[in-house]
């Protein structure tokens, strides 16, 4: 069998997650474009990553300044004026209002002069995305280019103005289709849903596994995927990303914070941050794309307030995978689909990272299994399936054998 039965399954544990980060980062051709050439004189990419300004006016210059010493060739995005995105925004009307965070508030707008329609994100100078966060995103956003990644049209720091300005994302976030589902609105259906799980996926084996030196996104979240009219997910907000390990390093160190219920228990215990710790959290984000439900839901029975402490004993019960499943979906997905698809998920939210699938794994795995069709169930999987099967997920099912018959009783919780 390519999976094996689930009965073995003792191995999802729960974790109190934690609170979120203020870190920077270089990626890719940013190492080379910003340390080898302007950082030659001493500056380190630690003091470039943990430059600590205590005045506006110091701020101001210094984003002024950074911007325009890296623009040379390097930044894409286009510098707006004030007045510029006052326009496109009807002088940020509330009904150009698209959400608010604690970063700011976002608005839609038109740029006359691209004849486009953006997102601008004014971020709250009292708010958490501060300079440091600003500057990355600029230029981190700038710098690496895919399909799974938001795109920044450009940005403006005249005065004490921080503006983000993106792509607009006509379908909104993931959140606002599956956890903030209205009554008149559609549920995604399966395919869908495994069409989103899928792009974010690559979006993440891109940062992984393409850019150099890696990238940890470290905020993967349904609010932070945003969805294009033919519901492609992008992954947006960058200014938490930090700068994987390199050489023979294993991990960064760095302070545990993040966003509750989504971060890694390895992570949230050493403060040791590897691609993994991603992992962790996309495997969080795919039990509430399959369930449509929150991570935590304070709303619910107690026993079910933590999605992956309520998902641990019915995922272990191949004959009770059914009532995890969306019920808005109505029973309109393949039940091998859905077997497999948890089975992905658990092998993510692993305790032990090295026993977490690396993302570009999971990608191949998701888009086999957004190819069974729901008349597959009617068919008796035989020994010869595996070798139909893509090695990624073959090799997911490994690990899946190897943890149980390690620990076949052993079910751990922490709280």
């Amino acid at each position: 069998m390519i999976l094996g039965r689930l009965t073995k399954r003792g191995w999802i544990h729960c974790f109190p997650c934690c609170m979120r980060v203020e870190d920077s980062i270089h990626v890719s051709s940013l190492e080379d474009s910003i340390i080898n050439q302007q950082y030659k004189d001493n500056k380190s990419p630690a003091q470039f990553a943990n430059i600590s300004l205590k005045t506006d006016s110091s701020r101001r210059r210094y984003i002024a300044a950074e911007i325009e010493k890296f623009g040379k060739g390097n930044i894409s995005a286009q510098a707006f004026t004030f007045h510029e995105l006052c326009l496109a925004t009807q002088n940020f009307d509330c009904e150009s209002l698209l959400g608010s965070g604690g970063f700011g508030k976002v608005y839609k707008g038109h740029i006359k002069s691209k004849n486009m329609d953006v997102a601008v994100k004014q971020l709250d100078r009292n708010g958490f995305q501060g300079t440091k966060e600003f500057l990355v995103e600029v230029l981190l956003l700038s710098l690496l280019r895919h399909s799974n990644l938001v795109n920044l049209v450009g940005y403006c720091s005249d005065g004490d103005q921080r503006i983000l300005v993106y792509e607009f994302m006509p379908n909104g976030s993931l959140e606002g289709h599956l956890l903030e589902h209205g009554p008149d609105q559609k549920p995604l259906d399966w395919h869908t849903r495994m069409k989103i799980a899928a792009g974010a996926a690559r979006g993440l084996a891109y940062l992984h596994e393409t850019a150099n030196p890696p990238v940890i996104y470290r905020d993967f979240k349904a609010s932070n995927i945003l969805l294009d009219e033919n519901f492609n997910p992008k992954l947006s907000d960058f200014g938490l990303a930090k700068l994987g390990p390199t050489g023979d390093r294993s991990h960064v160190s760095t302070r545990v914070m993040g966003t509750y219920g989504y971060c890694a228990p390895d992570y949230a215990c050493t403060g040791k941050l590897t691609v993994k710790s991603d992992v962790y959290s996309f495997g969080v984000v795919f039990l509430e794309i399959i369930t449509g439900r929150r991570v935590i839901d304070s709303s619910r029975p107690s026993e079910e307030k933590n999605l992956v402490k309520w998902a641990q004993p019915l995922i272990a019960d191949k004959k009770k995978l059914h009532l995890m499943a969306d019920p808005l979906l109505e029973g309109n997905y393949p039940m091998k689909a859905l077997d497999k698809a948890l089975t992905v998920a658990a092998m993510c939210l692993q305790e032990d990272a090295s026993t977490r699938p690396l993302i570009s794994e999971v990608v191949t795995a998701l888009e086999y299994i957004s190819n069974i069709k729901k008349h597959d169930d009617h068919k008796e999987e035989t020994p010869d399936d595996t070798f139909k099967s893509p090695p990624a997920l073959q090799t997911i099912t490994s690990h899946v054998d190897r943890i149980a018959s390690n620990k076949p009783n052993c079910v751990i919780e922490r709280y």
